[in-house]
């Protein structure tokens, strides 16, 4: 059944489906991949970092390309600086922790009388300190062999016999190692962080040197046949990852030096190795802050012989990841990387265990690669719908599927948070009708048994039910000089006109329109719906289930009172049922019916001429068309009278002269009788 080309596009995610087999061919070729990043990482590590510090540096090279610098020399100067910045950096964290080591014996005494006082005031008297002096002992009798076994007796030395002799101790030592040796100790563990600093610098020369040729050549291996789609996936992986880089940057930044001042104030000792460190490990998700809390939380336990040094350190941290996470990233970032929550997480546990710390430190914006790939290349789409942070639901998906969970109390969670930025009226014709229209579409396909249709028709009820209570935020416009904008009519200048006031028409404000489903449990809810929104709009109205509406049941149908029937199908084919019970309902009565079809397309429904077709009075496809209807009839513009006159006006003439003279001389010809 197709949805109702009338209602406004709802935002969301066009994820293709996989065809058919893809699936173990996406698996094998992720596990081939896998590997080789496993095994190849001594190549692919180094590749990897020039690869997101060339999408760091190529806003700046570009900046100056447009100061008319040329290449090789913007790419070579940029490079030099950028290493510069990151060797100064880790001089500067290498003397501070040269300098920590040197201090801490100083703190050992603190650190004792601190464990002292905690030993002393554990809870118990010192509850600690007895369990371990009496495991000690345990273990001490366990230990100890019996001297004297059972059925033997202690054999003791004879005074004649010579005593055995000692044992010589012996010490070996090692001689002193020789300068190569030594050499070879100090310099061996930095070969390795060396020679992958010195291919990083190579790879980020050659990537930005050779930018366009590089990116000509993976368009051709990745897609040739479509232009259109690799440069867009190029465009948007390096824009997000620069912007990620920068940004955090940024944000890391304004983290590490308030740290550092308030760890200076407070008295830590190298306060700007802990700003430092704080800039760095708050690159690593969700724990970085943490890790880098730690340190500093650790020395002001040493340093200070009491406690406050610890709170105060706490508190500082405490405070400044608050303001950071609440003020400053969210006026930074502006957009973001587009990556869940769970997304990082689970990201960083797998670039860990892949590459160690430094995959860590490179999970979330690889991770931001491999979702622009699903994003732009159908066989990878599921990484963007495991990865992203987009909604791969529609919010009548949504809807719908909590609504065959059976908890409709989480569908009414998700129609408050669309009813903050939408009215009632648009929840309902964007949202909730679709979203019975799915429950139709399953039904018709025969996925769908009369029992889970039902519990989800009871579901959708609760919701409408939950929302009864609703109210719509109204704007006021203003004037340009700040006063609200005033409703009425434009006259001349010398001329002064009261405004217009829209009141619900005599007869109509209680139980005037009958609204019924037509010929299920769905279109009892909608027409549920249809009568919530008339009811805020002052307009009386009263439900009837389906039915009440059958051969057997029509006949006893209280229509006292009733000025308008509305009927509510969610079943585009019930063109011919609709038509009957029309007819049926005609037998009744003479007023107005309103035949509303939630499901059918506005083009369906001028081809198909739902009036002819029906015998009704009136159609609709939205409740937004059919609440405008039955505005026409059911409301009035008046002039309103002058309060005294109004009250020395006496009923009769109320009705001749006031709103309902208006209404008698507005009534469309042919219906009075139904509206006296």
């Amino acid at each position: 059944m197709p949805t109702p080309s009338r209602l406004p596009e709802v935002p969301r995610n066009d994820i293709p489906d996989l065809p058919q087999g893809a699936g173990l061919q996406s698996l094998a070729v992720t596990v081939v991949v896998i590997a080789a990043l496993y095994f190849g990482r001594d190549i692919f590590v180094p590749l990897a970092l020039a690869t997101l510090l060339s999408f760091a540096l190529t806003p700046i090279i570009s900046r100056l390309r447009r100061m008319h610098v040329p290449r090789t020399p913007a790419v070579i100067f940029v490079v030099i600086m950028a290493f510069i910045a990151i060797l100064g950096f880790g001089a500067v964290v290498a003397g501070q922790v040269s300098q920590l080591g040197s201090n801490l014996p100083k703190y050992q005494y603190n650190i004792q009388t601190k464990i002292r006082d905690l030993r002393a005031n554990a809870t118990g008297g010192g509850l600690i300190q007895h369990a371990s002096e009496m495991l000690q002992k345990l273990s001490q009798e366990m230990d100890e062999p019996d001297e004297t076994p059972a059925g033997t007796e202690a054999i003791t030395p004879d005074a004649d016999e010579p005593a055995a002799p000692r044992p010589i101790p012996v010490q070996i030592q090692q001689p002193d190692p020789a300068p190569f040796e030594m050499l070879q100790t100090i310099v061996g563990p930095l070969i390795s962080p060396l020679a992958t600093g010195g291919v990083v610098i190579v790879f980020v020369i050659f990537i930005l040197l050779q930018r366009e040729d590089l990116r000509d050549r993976f368009i051709r291996l990745a897609g040739g046949g479509d232009l259109h789609r690799t440069t867009q996936a190029l465009s948007d992986a390096g824009k997000r990852v620069a912007r990620y880089l920068l940004m955090q940057l940024v944000v890391n930044t304004t983290y590490g030096i308030p740290i550092g001042v308030g760890l200076w104030l407070i008295g830590v000792p190298n306060p700007l190795l802990w700003g430092m460190l704080a800039i760095v490990l708050r690159f690593i998700p969700y724990i970085g802050p943490f890790i880098a809390a730690l340190f500093p939380l650790a020395l002001a336990v040493a340093v200070d012989p009491g406690w406050s040094m610890l709170l105060w350190t706490g508190a500082l941290f405490l405070g400044i990841e608050l303001i950071s996470n609440n003020v400053i990233e969210p006026w930074l970032y502006g957009a973001s990387t587009g990556l869940s929550s769970v997304a990082i997480i689970v990201a960083a546990i797998f670039w860990t265990w892949l590459w160690g710390p430094i995959g860590l430190l490179l999970s979330t914006p690889l991770t931001v690669c491999l979702v622009v790939l699903g994003e732009h290349v159908p066989q990878f789409s599921f990484l963007h719908v495991l990865l992203g942070s987009q909604p791969v639901l529609s919010p009548q998906e949504q809807i719908y599927q909590r609504l065959l969970a059976g908890d409709p109390y989480e569908a009414t969670e998700k129609a408050e948070d669309y009813l903050q930025e939408h009215s009632l009226r648009d929840f309902y014709d964007v949202v909730a009708l679709p979203a019975l229209a799915l429950v139709e579409q399953d039904r018709a396909r025969g996925v769908l048994d009369e029992v889970r249709r039902a519990r989800v028709a009871a579901g959708a009820r609760t919701l409408v039910d939950n929302l009864s209570d609703h109210q719509d935020v109204v704007v006021v416009e203003e004037e340009p000089d700040g006063e609200p904008a005033e409703a009425g009519i434009v006259a001349e200048e010398t001329e002064t006109v009261a405004p217009l006031v829209v009141v619900t028409r005599p007869g109509w404000e209680e139980g005037a329109i009958l609204c019924a489903g037509g010929r299920g449990n769905l279109d009892d809810v909608a027409s549920e719906m249809l009568a919530q929104l008339l009811e805020n709009d002052a307009i009386g109205t009263r439900t009837v289930s389906f039915e009440n509406l059958s051969a057997e049941n029509y006949a006893h149908l209280d229509l006292d009172g009733v000025q308008m029937i509305c009927l509510s199908f969610m079943n585009a084919e019930s063109l011919v049922h609709a038509r009957y019970l029309v007819r049926r309902l005609r037998r009744r009565t003479s007023v107005p019916i309103l035949v509303g079809f939630w499901s059918l397309p506005l083009v369906d429904a001028d081809r198909l001429d739902l009036v002819k077709t029906t015998r009704a009075d009136m159609s609709a496809t939205t409740l937004a068309e059919a609440v405008a209807q039955i505005d026409t009839w059911a409301k009035v513009e008046v002039t309103p009278a002058d309060p005294a006159t109004e009250e020395a006006a006496s009923p009769a003439e109320a009705d001749t002269g006031g709103a309902g003279g208006v209404l008698a001389a507005l009534t469309p010809a042919g219906w009075r009788p139904a509206l006296s």
